[in-house]
């Protein structure tokens, strides 16, 4: 345990300390008393403390293998367990694996406080290079165990060494795959097609031109995923009502025609209507914020912006490529309809992204 002592300057014969010292602003206090723990001094209270750290590490150890357990027992799919109105599956294992590694923190903790050495210590700086000496016996030190672990002159040890230290990285890439399947084009497309109505977020009405004036800003979303017997299209829903909902999301703006810079958001608005995707190309996230004099649109995350009379083009942030435009017209009855699907992949940069 501490020495009170330990560390503290020595005087020299004329009762002052060495001049690195006595240079210093404050004068060197030395170590307060050391204050000893209840398991330094009481061999019931190590034992116990010791029984407390070996406790939590079983209960990791518990959580763990309730982990495994839930993974094979619970069902997913198209008839998932629950609890409590929740995906059993997603509960237990987010429950059991924060639990295991909970404990094994705690444990840890414990440990650290209770039964590791207690020892202060001072250290006065010193240059961060150490002496040449120590490091040529750094260095002398590492060749000769590189020279007694005879992996130099043992090619087949060290390259197979190297294959299964490489190898292991196969599983972890296995076990991704259980995350889902790949995308493969579906990142790609959205559930918009040629003739389908705009129509307005929840409420799910379609849009005229003359709804809209200039400055207008509405959050929209293709008819198909409001079906009714009137539309004739099919009923979504679940998981991909959700996925749907996500890559379809759209801004609908109204600007002055005028105001619009390149030829093709020209070729593919209606008197001055454009319509974007709302899914940030930066990470994802949902943008609505819109700078009504200058067109410009604001991603509230990490303030990307885009430029709704230039093709949806980034002038500033982190995004890397401008937002995709929905071609639009209007049908026989007036109503904003999209001419074809987004020509590009909606959404955050990806593997698969053309």
């Amino acid at each position: 345990m501490s020495d009170t002592h330990d560390n503290v300057p020595e005087q020299d014969s004329h009762g002052s300390v060495p001049a690195t010292f006595a240079d210093e602003p404050i004068a060197n206090p030395g170590l307060p008393p050391h204050h000893w723990r209840p398991s330094d001094v009481d061999e019931k209270a190590e034992k116990r403390a010791e029984r407390q750290v070996a406790t939590l590490y079983g209960l990791s150890l518990v959580c763990t293998v309730l982990f495994l357990v839930s993974y094979f027992v619970f069902h997913v799919g198209d008839h998932w367990d629950t609890i409590g109105g929740l995906g059993a599956s997603t509960f237990a294992l987010g429950l059991t694996l924060g639990g295991a590694l909970l404990f094994i923190g705690s444990g840890t903790i414990q440990w650290a406080r209770k039964l590791m050495v207690d020892h202060e210590i001072v250290e006065y700086r010193h240059p961060a290079a150490s002496p040449e000496s120590d490091r040529e016996a750094a260095l002398a030190a590492l060749d000769a165990g590189v020279s007694e672990s005879g992996i130099a002159r043992r090619p087949l040890v060290r390259n197979s060494l190297l294959g299964a230290v490489g190898i292991l990285g196969l599983p972890a890439i296995v076990m991704l795959r259980d995350l889902g399947p790949l995308p493969g084009d579906k990142l790609s497309h959205t559930i918009w097609e040629k003739g389908m109505r705009v129509v307005r977020d929840v409420v799910g009405t379609p849009i005229k031109v003359s709804d809209l004036e200039i400055g207008d800003l509405v959050n929209a979303e293709p008819e198909a995923l409001f079906p009714t017997e009137a539309n004739g299209y099919p009923p979504i829903e679940g998981t991909d009502l959700q996925q749907a909902k996500v890559k379809a999301a759209v801004i609908v703006h109204r600007m002055e025609p005028d105001d619009i810079i390149s030829e093709q958001t020209r070729n593919w608005s209606v008197e001055g209507i454009v319509v974007y995707s709302k899914i940030c190309t930066h990470v994802g996230c949902p943008i609505s914020l819109n700078e009504r004099t200058t067109h410009h649109l604001l991603c509230p995350c990490h303030q990307s912006t885009f430029d709704l009379t230039d093709s949806g083009k980034v002038i500033f942030g982190p995004a890397g490529h401008a937002l995709p435009q929905l071609p639009l017209t209007v049908d026989s009855e007036g109503y904003l309809i999209a001419q074809s699907d987004f020509t590009e992949p909606v959404g955050p940069s990806f593997w698969e992204r053309g």
